[in-house]
């Protein structure tokens, strides 16, 4: 049996049990964009730490679920 008829008939049964293919895209990680957006990103992560000001204001102005 070719792979052309394998693929087809494993798609019909497939479909029989009541499923359908969806295509999703998916970010390439093998490119060098993805490994420097990747970088950038790390970086502000990094950076988060040493500018905590963010955290300690939402903190500051939260009230706790439990307490309204």
């Amino acid at each position: 049996m070719a792979v052309k008829d394998r693929v087809s008939e494993y798609r019909r049964r497939m479909r029989a049990r009541g499923y359908r293919p969806v295509q999703i895209w998916v970010p390439d990680v093998r490119t060098e964009e993805f490994a420097a957006e990747a970088r950038r990103q790390a970086r502000l992560v990094a950076q988060a730490d040493r500018l905590g000001d963010d955290q300690e204001f939402v903190d500051a102005v939260s009230v706790p679920w439990d307490d309204e």
